[in-house]
């Protein structure tokens, strides 16, 4: 069943950040991973206007998402986005 991978992110940093974004293609698709949306122009429908940038990534199930984010090579990453954004990250298994 598949999973997707929902992050939320402020970035404070833009330069910083586009070194985190060169890094992680590589390692999503090693999982298994492949981009749904990256960023791109977002719409508020309800609720507090979300002003944050919004990525979603599709995974073959729940536990390709929990080892891609739990991998070494995600983690020696995510050492680029530090200081350069804040961010919340969630899992969500899909519909079969």
């Amino acid at each position: 069943m598949p999973a997707y991978f929902i992050g939320r992110i402020e970035v404070t940093d833009p330069s910083r950040y586009s070194e985190y974004m060169k890094a992680t293609p590589g390692v999503i698709a090693k999982y298994g991973g492949k981009f749904i949306a990256r960023g791109g122009e977002t719409t508020t429908l309800e609720g507090p206007e979300e002003t944050r940038r919004i990525v979603i990534i599709e995974f073959p199930s729940l536990e390709a998402a929990k080892a891609f984010f739990q991998s070494a090579e995600y983690q020696q990453a995510k050492q680029l986005r530090e200081g350069a954004a804040e961010a919340q990250f969630i899992a969500v298994e899909g519909v079969a």
